[in-house]
């Protein structure tokens, strides 16, 4: 795992001052090593997280002639299997390092060899005979690219921090307000995007710039569903499972797992005992908050697995956290899970260097709510908008996921049409708050991006279609953007193995009824499970990295809310109308409605603002970092 960067001009040779502080601004990323290549138009750079070859794989990385270099963040688990062949075919491997499969690769098959890799990366390659630079991202979009095109000059690098500020863009902070992440390929800064999941950019020193998709995962057509015995599809799934978790422990240091109560982190953490022949670590979170904590959940795993496990009960000290988040993210992102996520990597930054987590498996298997809404709402959307002035009237809970809350929700959203009510149930700000919050109305609607995305799926079942679009938009733009800025904040790689295309192939091909019953979710995933899980994780309910927030902003983090969405504060920042956010503040505060998400959103928004526009990024430093440079 690293940090890469690096630039490309056809106006002279790049400022090596300028690759460098790139790098230093990334060190949390990869602080065992740097290094840095210059040739003509091109400059990379990289620091280096050791996971493989400890000794001799450090980056840059140069083919057998120097022709063609290449630096990489993340990991490529079938490189094994992929020297071998390169070897039978006459390639020389200077490392033993996964990375340097890339140029081989690159060498036999151009761009188009990035469609055999098994992993999660960003790459960047520089084809000295070709002069061509080949920047690209793994298929589910684990690991993040930021580019920058200005015309005679390219600059990238994995993290928003490393690349010039610029205008903040109306239209990503739009699509912030309305999901509390910004989706590819938009950034919050005008001038610079990410480059999307499964694309490859190609720029050329003759000139020219390209932007290709290579891979598109998804759902398959209703036609091409599988029909197995469930029985059968049962094994198969634990088999593709342990597969994958087995190519995930691929490492020369000791692999561990985050561990919630919920079904998805437990079943890795099950398989990874298994597959090992030492105790594997495992590392919880807990509040003080009943609903919301779930050591006991994780302690029943860990103990029968005899795991090395660690705990840490969480009590928010909002000071120190929520304005430490804000220096994590270089981005404004309001996911409050990330702050669990955070803390939780960092516990287990302090016994491992690498460690797998569960994202994934609500999308592919049918976790979230919202699909058992999806299924029922046709049936029941004109009693929804009967019960509607009832349910209205419910008192807001503190509690995660209350009645309250998901009743609220439904009834709002259950008679519009299947992709609109999608959004509506998970929504943060609607097209009115975002003109009211404001102070205009806005001719883009990021759920556009939605209606792209749905509508490649034409043909693939209604449910599949859904969860597509949190696939490709909420997993990579939310869910992976949190486990990898949080993780990488303590020097840690987070891997995802549900994020393997020997698990997601199987998972696109079936049937809703193996996904989601009535209120049953994850219906063959459970069954999976079964045998390796106590039962109380296999049927318990949806669970995850999650933080009380709608009790803090009650309570110890109201007088921190007020202070930093202060009314001066925002007309001085010029981006929202005060009054609506007091309103917001008032009514969450007297227990009138949840705005719990809403609020998180705006106070992220403001401290990503303060710390990354108004001064110069901050330089993140780990505990790794700290014990390496003592």
């Amino acid at each position: 795992m690293c940090g890469i960067c690096g630039i490309a001009s056809r106006a002279g040779s790049p400022d090596p001052g300028r690759l460098a502080a790139m790098s230093a601004s990334l060190l949390h990323r990869g602080p065992d090593s740097g290094g840095e290549y210059l040739d003509g138009p091109v400059a990379l750079g990289a620091r280096r997280l050791s996971i493989i070859d400890l000794a001799g794989g450090d980056q840059p990385i140069e083919n057998e002639d120097g022709s063609c270099v290449v630096v990489q963040n993340g990991e490529i688990y079938n490189h094994p299997e992929l020297r071998r062949e390169l070897e039978r075919d006459g390639h020389a491997f200077r490392t033993n390092c996964d990375t340097e499969v890339h140029l081989h690769l690159y060498e036999q098959h151009g761009p188009e060899y990035l469609r055999r890799l098994r992993g999660m990366f960003a790459v960047a390659l520089w084809d000295g005979r070709r002069r061509r630079l080949v920047l690209a991202r793994d298929r589910y979009g684990i690991k993040p690219l930021y580019y920058r095109d200005a015309g005679d000059t390219l600059e990238f690098a994995s993290e928003l921090r490393a690349l010039p500020r610029g205008e903040v863009d109306l239209d990503a902070l739009e699509a912030f307000l309305a999901f509390n992440s910004i989706p590819a390929p938009y950034s919050i800064f005008r001038d610079t995007r990410k480059l999307p999941a499964g694309h490859v950019l190609v720029w050329e020193e003759s000139g020219g710039l390209s932007i290709e998709r290579y891979a598109r995962p998804g759902p398959v057509p209703v036609d091409e569903m599988r029909a197995d015995d469930e029985a059968e599809l049962v094994e198969e799934l634990r088999a593709r499972l342990r597969d994958s978790v087995r190519a995930h422990l691929l490492a020369d240091v000791p692999v561990g797992v985050l561990l919630s109560g919920g079904v998805d982190s437990a079943v890795l953490a099950a398989l990874a005992a298994q597959e090992t022949s030492d105790a594997v670590h495992t590392f919880t979170i807990g509040f003080q908050e009943r609903s919301f904590d779930e050591r006991a959940d994780a302690r029943l795993v860990a103990e029968r697995y005899g795991t090395n496990h660690h705990e840490l009960l969480v009590q928010p000290d909002p000071l120190v956290l929520v304005p430490a988040l804000a220096d994590v993210f270089d981005e404004p992102f309001a996911d409050s899970s990330a702050l669990p996520t955070y803390l939780v990597s960092q516990l287990a930054a302090e016994h491992v260097k690498v460690a797998l987590s569960g994202e994934g498996g609500d999308e592919l298997f049918g976790g979230y709510y919202t699909y058992a809404a999806d299924l029922l709402a046709d049936r029941v959307a004109p009693l929804a908008r009967l019960a509607r002035p009832l349910v209205e009237r419910l008192p807001s809970s503190t509690a995660k996921a209350s009645f309250d809350y998901k009743a609220k929700r439904f009834v709002r959203a259950a008679h519009l049409p299947p992709l609109e009510r999608h959004h509506g149930w998970k929504e943060i700000f609607s097209p009115d708050a975002r003109a009211e919050l404001m102070g205009r109305p806005a001719a883009f609607d990021p759920v556009e991006i939605y209606r792209e995305r749905y509508a490649e799926t034409a043909g693939a079942d209604p449910l599949a279609r859904l969860q597509d679009v949190d696939f490709g938009i909420y997993l990579v733009d939310d869910l992976l953007v949190k486990t990898d800025r949080a993780s990488m904040a303590h020097s840690l790689e987070a891997r995802v193995p549900f994020l393997d295309s020997v698990v997601t192939n199987f998972a696109f091909g079936l049937p809703a009824k193996q996904k989601v019953r009535g209120l049953s979710k994850k219906v063959l995933l459970r069954k999976a499970a079964a045998p390796l899980l106590p039962r109380e994780i296999v049927h318990g309910r949806k669970r995850g990295f999650s933080i009380p927030a709608a009790a803090w902003l009650r309570g110890e983090l109201e007088p921190f809310a007020r202070a930093t969405l202060s009314p001066d504060t925002l007309r001085s920042q010029g981006f929202f109308q005060p009054a609506p956010v007091t309103r917001l503040l008032d009514e969450h505060v007297a227990g009138a409605e949840d705005w719990s998400r809403q609020l998180w959103g705006l106070l992220s928004f403001t401290l990503w603002y303060e710390r990354h526009v108004e001064q110069e990024p901050p330089l993140l430093r780990s505990g790794r970092m700290e014990a390496l440079l003592a």
